[in-house]
């Protein structure tokens, strides 16, 4: 049997189907039967739907506000949890509490690699390394648009119900609203993927990224950015940072004020582009690693 029609082999990765769609399928294979995905993924959409919805519905229903529902009229806490709130709602905790999710998500797709063995094995089979490391991060965009797409469920479930409850009409949010809640969505949670995966590859576990990825995400950002407000050289550095940048894209679409994490530090042009430079810069930097690092 030839190589072009054989199904199995390295030889097949590089010549029956591009070598790049074949890993990525493989890494899906492997992550999707991996509990600990679900689990980070599941975390999310719980505190998305009881940040989002929960907490504020019972503020509404009990009249008791607290957090950044203290002191906030039932009839703007009703309105900020029907369907046309939901593109606000989306993307309101994703600068914290889904970025730190994604970021573990992302150390642990690397990390585990290299502490199960998977890439030592998969690097030594006659397949190009950034082939493999390729795949892995089209794996895990997958994985991170599954999780916008979930949030996105789970909240307009969640509005519909509220909306039923209370008996109130439903009125769906402006489709440009939500297409640019969505984007925000995708760009925010991505960077901070490959930003846990370039932690994983570089530290070569999972342990140690996630812990380093977390003390900068939720301490060592907030930190700088109370530094800043002393000394503008740190302020001038705290306005590239990822958390700033996601933060202040967030910001930038409105209605959001008050959520934790969400800033209005840069524009939301300059956030924007921010976010996609390190959307590019962080795979390029992670395959550079994989490329010239030994595989041991």
């Amino acid at each position: 049997m030839s190589a072009t029609t054989s199904t199995t082999g390295p030889a097949t990765l590089r010549t029956s189907t591009p070598g790049m769609i074949r890993a990525t399928r493989a890494e899906l294979f492997r992550l999707r039967r991996w509990p600990a995905v679900w689990v980070t993924i599941g975390a999310w959409l719980l505190l998305s739907v009881l940040f989002g919805y929960v907490f504020d519905y019972l503020a509404y229903t009990t009249g008791d506000g607290f957090g950044p529902a203290q002191g906030v009229p039932a009839r703007e806490l009703l309105a900020g949890i029907l369907p046309a709130s939901v593109p606000s709602v989306l993307v309101q905790g994703m600068p914290m509490f889904g970025g730190a999710l994604m970021l573990v998500l992302g150390a642990m797709v690397a990390g585990s690699g290299y502490g199960w063995g998977t890439w030592k094995t998969a690097y030594t089979s006659g397949v190009r390394r950034t082939t493999v490391a390729g795949g892995s991060l089209l794996a895990l965009a997958v994985l991170v648009v599954a999780a916008v797409a979930a949030s996105l469920a789970v909240g307009v479930a969640a509005s519909l119900g509220v909306a039923a409850l209370e008996s109130q009409a439903v009125t769906w949010p402006a489709l440009g609203d939500l297409a640019a809640a969505v984007g925000t969505g995708l760009a925010v949670m991505g960077m901070w993927a490959l930003l846990g995966f370039a932690l994983g590859t570089v530290t070569r576990g999972t342990s140690l990224s996630v812990g380093l990825g977390l003390v900068w995400a939720l301490v060592v950002e907030n930190l700088l950015r109370g530094v800043g407000a002393l000394l503008e050289e740190v302020a001038t550095l705290t306005e590239v940072m990822p958390g700033t940048a996601a933060g202040s894209l967030v910001g930038s679409l409105g209605g959001v004020g008050g959520a934790p994490g969400v800033l209005d530090t840069l524009s939301g042009p300059v956030a924007l582009v921010t976010v996609l430079v390190y959307v590019v810069a962080l795979p390029a930097v992670t395959l550079a690693v994989v490329a010239r690092r030994d595989v041991s």
